[in-house]
C-alpha cells in the first residue's frame, strides 16, 4: 500500500507512531510469537532497503526474505508464494497478513496455526453484528432483501494455508484468471477455485490502518500501551 487514501508522502507503513514505523509493529507480532519461524515481507518497490534497516534497529531476526511487491494486492501475495518454492515443505504452514494491521493479539495467531495444522486452512472471523440489505438492482435507491446477520463472518487477516495448497492454487488462479483481479485477496480467490475455507478466532482490535481515523486510534492504543509501560516500570 502506498497510503493514497490518507494523503500521505509515504507508504503508511513506514510512519512512525511512538518513534517506531508501523510496520515494525506488525512484525514484532510475529517476531515474538513462539510458534513463527520465519517471516516474509512483500515490499513496495525502493523501500526493501528502508525495510531492512529498521529490522535491523529493532531486532526483527526472524526475517529472513523481502521481496518485491506487485502491481496489485494479489500480485504482490503471489510475489511472495513464488518465492517460498524450495524454502518451505508442502506441509508448512504459511501465514498471509497485512503490514497495515499493527494491532494482532498472539492468541489470534495461535488460532489460525492451530485450525490450519486441522484443515489445511484458516480465516481469522468475526460475527458480523449490523444488518445488511441488498440494493435492488431496478431501484438502487431501494431494497426488498437482506441478509441474516446470523449467516455472516467478517474475516480479515491473518490467514494460514498449507504452503502446497497456497502455491498450487496460486499458479491456477493466474493460468484460468480466477480471482485475482480487483479488491480479490487470498480467501476469496480460494473460494472461486472451489476450497473450503475454515475459521478461526479474530479480534476487533486488528484493524487495518486505511484511513485517518483509523491512524488516530493506532496512535492512541500506542500512547496507552507507552503509559502502561512506564507505570509498571516506576511502581
Amino acid at each position: 500500500g502506498v497510503g493514497a487514501r490518507m494523503g500521505l508522502e509515504i507508504p503508511k507503513q513506514f510512519i512512525n507512531i511512538g518513534n517506531k514505523p508501523v510496520i515494525i509493529y506488525t512484525l514484532e507480532a510475529f517476531q515474538r510469537h513462539p510458534l513463527v519461524d520465519a517471516i516474509e515481507v512483500v515490499c513496495l518497490e525502493g523501500w526493501e532497503q528502508v525495510l531492512q534497516t529498521y529490522s535491523k534497529q529493532y531486532g526483527i531476526n526472524k526475517l529472513k526474505w523481502v521481496v518485491k511487491g506487485g502491481a496489485t494486492g494479489q500480485e504482490s501475495i503471489r510475489n511472495g508464494v513464488y518465492n517460498l518454492k524450495d524454502k518451505l515443505s508442502d506441509s508448512d504452514i504459511c501465514l498471509i497478513h497485512d503490514g497495515v494491521r499493527p494491532m494482532l493479539d498472539p492468541e489470534v495467531i495461535t488460532d489460525v496455526i492451530r485450525v490450519t495444522k486441522e484443515y489445511g486452512n484458516a480465516v481469522t472471523s468475526m460475527p458480523y453484528y449490523e444488518q445488511i440489505f441488498l440494493v435492488d438492482n431496478e431501484n438502487n435507491n431501494s431494497t426488498v432483501k437482506y441478509i441474516p446477520r446470523e449467516n455472516l463472518r467478517r474475516v480479515s487477516t491473518p490467514q494460514g494455508y498449507k504452503y502446497g495448497l497456497l502455491y498450487s492454487k496460486y499458479h491456477e488462479a493466474y493460468e484460468r484468471k480466477i480471482g485475482i483481479d480487483g479488491s480479490n485477496y487470498v480467501n476469496t480467490m480460494m473460494v472461486q477455485l472451489g476450497v473450503r475455507l475454515y475459521f478461526a478466532a479474530g479480534s476487533d482490535r486488528n484493524i487495518k490502518l486505511t484511513t485517518p481515523e483509523n491512524l488516530e486510534f493506532f496512535r492512541s492504543w500506542v500512547a496507552e500501551k507507552n503509559n502502561d509501560c512506564c507505570e509498571k516500570i516506576l511502581s
